[in-house]
């Protein structure tokens, strides 16, 4: 006989205590924060919850998006699929720290000037991608940029002005 999903629920699964909370030391946009977390928690859920930089958003939470997107040690990632513990002692860039003091980069620059965003949940990790997709060498043709950048949604269609941003960001920097 098979349990029923109401003792499944009330078993021994269901009364376990929860995961001691985890130490780590995250290097964010040149600081340095020192948390103490659920060791279960995504980058994405302590950069927003913890840390208050809430520029990446939750999309999908599935790493379908590309809303959460960030760089972590140059290369960029979805937040929402890597744990924070796993993280430590790496360099993470978020949409916040992209910036050069007052000055905007030259990817933000630019989705202003192509009017690349609508709505504009998706910037965030549109710039970021972009900006990992020049760094990479992936911005060499229009066809190039759309096929780098595709890991990136945006349900408002502003793909031809962000594919014409990333083109013009390519060729400044």
């Amino acid at each position: 006989m098979t349990p029923s999903l109401t003792n499944e629920v009330t078993g021994d699964a269901a009364s376990a205590a929860p995961p001691a909370l985890a130490p780590v030391t995250l290097r964010i946009n040149g600081a340095v924060h020192q948390l103490t977390i659920d060791p279960r928690a995504t980058l994405l859920d302590t950069l927003r919850e913890r840390l208050g930089l809430t520029g990446a958003k939750k999309g999908c939470d599935r790493g379908e998006c590309g809303a959460c997107t960030v760089h972590v040690n140059g290369r960029r990632i979805n937040a929402c699929m890597t744990l924070a513990v796993m993280q430590e002692g790496q360099e993470i860039t978020t949409i916040e720290g992209l910036a050069l003091g007052e000055a905007v980069h030259a990817v933000q620059a630019a989705f202003i000037e192509h009017d690349a965003f609508q709505c504009g949940y998706c910037t965030p990790g549109q710039i970021m991608s972009a900006v990992a997709c020049i760094r990479e060498g992936h911005a060499g043709s229009v066809a190039e940029i759309r096929e780098w950048m595709s890991g990136n949604l945006c349900r408002c269609s502003a793909y031809p002005n962000i594919v014409a941003a990333v083109h013009a960001a390519a060729q400044r920097l």
